[in-house]
């Protein structure tokens, strides 16, 4: 999206105005905004003798909100969208109906009680603030069927069977939507709730809420602490429940906030699929209706965080192409549940109905296509373990710490310093977890090529890590090119790793430490016929 200043302004469709009733909803949200400004005002007046500063800031605040109606029209073209706005400084934007790539509705608990909507449009590219395509806010009863215009181009993509059906303009200048057939490929359920705390999110935020406390003086409180000087008396026992009990706090707390969130967040999660858009609707008390165009998908991506994955959950993500790469399709949810809509949506298009079922194997890969039924779903896929070199890298870089810290214990015994002997639970502790992710990390590696059939393409599974784990699906037409790293370890281990670059996701998808003599035959496998892969 760009700013246009040219043109013709009295061709094309009439220009409209948003709906008036977003003069009662502006003023509101501007107020909001600016509270700290309001109080300090009235500390001001108050202070001063002289109330008028208390009015003034709020009289320009509720001005400047209406506006806003009078400044900002829009009009849908048959081949652009475009919209004016500004008040001194006048902006028109102007964006081609065929670069329109998502289309978001949002309204919160006032658009709601109004029967507004706020709807924002996506081009796929990074867009400023100030050049956002957002119409807030419109009657919610015309927001679909202009979603469905203005999303129409996708349509043309339908096969020889199908009939292209676009929404009508009416003489107003508003849209009918044609009714079209969506399937439902996922849901939420109040039950997923329980799997909200299973996310490390809410602990790293604790971590800087902790960081600033010690910073400004808890460590101080608590290392001078009598508890702290009597840990050489006995102390110990008492420190270690004081420690468990604060920990307990601090796991309830942060629960309880990630439960509140997922719930305001995802309430009502529905996704639906009409072969050619992507539809998710969620919110508690702000509804989000996302609408994204299925061809800038390029895979999947199943999160399994350790403690989600130790419950049986997983997290879902959209790999595509555009300004929102890693679009969440499914937030925490059983592992079930998200397999079945990752089978529907990397489904080919002729099967996209029909479950898909777990095959035992999938044919070795080669260049020629397979017969589907044949090869796996890339969610079920089996993967191919790395390797014993592999598995002993794991392991030496989770002992590397506990080697470390037994280290300086004995270089300070031999010092002359003494120390609890306690201290040397720390090493004994730390050795245990460590041969545990290890083996946890050796056991999440892996990869596997699923050969093109002739209903999907080839696609490129890789898996890695245990704290945060990904399994990445990635379709390999999305592939725009391969790089081969090796470091100075890892060349001394006969491995590499294999990164798949793309303009979706996460841009670069890696095949860790696989050994090295498999690495072209990977690239291969991906992209027959690749320069230097022979």
């Amino acid at each position: 999206m760009s700013p246009e200043t040219t043109g013709a302004e009295q061709d094309g469709p009439p220009w409209q105005r948003l709906d008036k009733r977003m003069l009662l909803v502006h003023p509101i949200t501007e107020v909001v905004k600016f509270i700290p400004v309001l109080i300090g005002s009235v500390i001001l007046g108050t202070s001063s003798g002289n109330h008028v500063w208390s009015v003034i800031p709020l009289a320009l605040i509720v001005g400047f909100a209406l506006t806003r109606w009078f400044t900002t029209t829009y009009r849908v073209g048959p081949t652009h969208v475009e919209l004016r706005t500004g008040l001194l400084e006048r902006k028109k934007l102007s964006v081609p109906r065929s670069r329109i790539r998502s289309v978001d509705i949002e309204a919160d608990l006032l658009h709601r009680a109004l029967g507004l909507a706020v709807l924002a449009i996506g081009t796929g590219q990074h867009a400023e603030s100030g050049e956002k395509f957002k119409l807030d806010a419109l009657d919610a009863r015309v927001v679909p069927p202009l979603r469905a215009a203005l999303l129409a181009h996708t349509a043309a993509r339908v096969g020889p069977d199908e009939e292209r059906k676009e929404p009508q303009q009416n003489s107003s200048g508003g849209f009918t939507a044609p009714r079209t057939r969506a399937g439902e490929i996922g849901h939420w359920s109040p039950a997923w709730v329980r799997y909200a705390p299973l996310s490390l999110t809410g602990f790293a935020i604790i971590a800087p809420i902790v960081g600033f406390a010690l910073q400004y003086g808890l460590g101080e409180i608590v290392f001078r602490s009598d508890a702290v000087h009597d840990v050489e008396d006995g102390g110990v026992l008492v420190l270690a429940l004081a420690a468990a009990a604060l920990l307990g706090v601090i796991v309830v707390v942060v629960s309880a906030a990630a439960c509140a969130h997922y719930l305001t967040t995802y309430f009502g999660l529905r996704v639906r699929d009409d072969g050619k858009t992507l539809q998710l609707r969620h919110g508690l008390f702000t509804t989000r209706q996302i609408t994204l165009d299925r061809a800038r998908l390029r895979g999947a991506t199943v999160s399994e965080p350790l403690l989600l994955r130790l419950a049986g959950g997983a997290e879902l993500e959209a790999i595509m192409t555009g300004q929102n790469p890693r679009q969440r399709i499914l937030p925490q949810a059983p592992r079930s549940a998200v397999e079945h809509t990752l089978g529907h949506l990397l489904a080919p298009e002729e099967v996209r109905d029909n479950e898909f079922p777990v095959q035992p194997e999938a044919r070795p890969t080669g260049s020629g296509a397979a017969d589907a039924h044949t090869v796996p779903a890339p969610g079920s896929a089996p993967l191919i373990a790395h390797g014993p070199a592999a598995r002993r890298r794991r392991h030496t870089r989770a002992l590397a710490p506990v080697v470390l810290i037994a280290a300086t214990l004995v270089v300070i015994s031999l010092a002359g310093q003494h120390y609890s002997p306690w201290w040397w639970l720390l090493p004994g502790l730390t050795l245990a977890l460590a041969l545990a992710l290890a083996e946890d990390r050796y056991r999440g590696l892996g990869h596997a090529v699923l050969p093109r059939t002739t209903t999907s393409p080839t696609w490129l599974i890789t898996r890695a890590g245990s704290l945060d784990r990904d399994r990445d699906c990635l379709e390999a037409p999305g592939i725009i090119g391969w790089t081969v790293r090796r470091t100075f370890f890892q060349r001394r281990a006969g491995v590499a790793t294999v990164v798949a670059a793309t303009a979706a996701g996460k841009k670069r998808y890696s095949v860790v430490d696989l050994p090295a003599d498999r690495a072209w035959e990977l690239i291969q496998a991906v992209t027959p016929g690749l320069p230097g892969t022979r």
